[in-house]
């Protein structure tokens, strides 16, 4: 108003010098309306624009924070603005990439958290569900399912993969997925005799036996199964003492992401 104030009887003190015509006067003073007008505008739009990029940014940090903690590990995008002028080009700019950012990360951790629900009553039977290097992975006690340094399952073992199987049986879009069995150990040096020779042969050892009774007696589809042992160069918990042993020794159904899924990350991170 102050700008006004002073602008205007400027403008009309300069065209009456100059000997300008009252319509002169009125169609400079209606340019001069419009063009403070439509300022008065772009700076609402940027304000208004300036806040959603706020709130977008911060919807992404939160989205982000949750997939970590879930286990889901993400990489900034390169196409990220990190620092912004202040025009409003750049600002709808950026907040164009934060909007797609985030219903990616939201569209990413709608599918995991679906994906965990169904696998939930697994939590029932004493096994843990959790997301480990983008795979949502189903861990199996080593020691409930084999006796030390052997690869033949106990019955209690049979009896779990057997619930295992039947739950996933039971959904159609968990049995229509990859599954891989991976064998771990701790990292005590295998004694054992007979063709294992190491923690990498009794790893990937069990690691058959659980995918054989899944297959054979669970009814899982052969084609959907693999198996891999990985010794000790996994572990989840340190090596140091017996308990932290015995959570090493274990076998893991991981639920291998489907091709979508891999795009859907890898587009995160070009």
């Amino acid at each position: 108003m102050r700008l006004r104030a002073f602008v205007l009887p400027a403008l009309f003190a300069l065209f009456a010098g100059c000997g300008h015509s009252e319509e002169e006067w009125q169609a400079q003073l209606a340019k001069y309306e419009k063009l403070s007008q439509e300022h008065s505008a772009a700076q609402d739009k940027l304000s208004k624009t300036t806040q959603e990029l706020e709130a977008a940014k911060s919807r992404v940090a939160d989205l982000e924070a949750k997939l970590k903690a879930m286990g889901l590990s993400l990489e900034e995008t390169t196409g990220k603005v990190t620092k912004l002028s202040a025009s409003l080009e750049e600002q709808e700019k950026a907040l164009r990439e934060y909007k797609e950012r985030a219903r990616q990360l939201e569209a990413i951790k709608a599918r995991f958290e679906a994906l965990k629900k169904k696998l939930d009553q697994l939590t029932k039977l004493g096994l843990a569900v959790n997301i480990r290097n983008n795979r949502m992975v189903i861990s199996l006690p080593g020691d409930v399912l084999f006796d030390s340094g052997q690869d033949t399952l106990k019955k209690d073992g049979k009896d779990i993969l057997d619930q295992v199987a039947g739950i996933v049986k039971a959904d159609g879009s968990l049995i229509s997925r990859n599954y891989q069995v991976a064998g771990h150990t701790d990292n005590k040096p295998f004694r054992g005799a007979g063709s294992f020779k190491d923690n990498w042969g009794l790893s990937l050892m069990r690691a058959r036996g659980v995918l054989l009774h899944l297959v054979d007696a669970g009814g899982m589809p052969r084609d959907k199964w693999s198996a891999a042992g990985f010794a000790d160069t996994d572990p989840i918990a340190p090596n140091d003492d017996e308990p932290g042993r015995q959570k090493n020794r274990r076998c893991d159904l991981i639920v291998v992401p489907s091709v979508e899924e891999m795009l859907d990350l890898k587009s995160l991170a070009n």
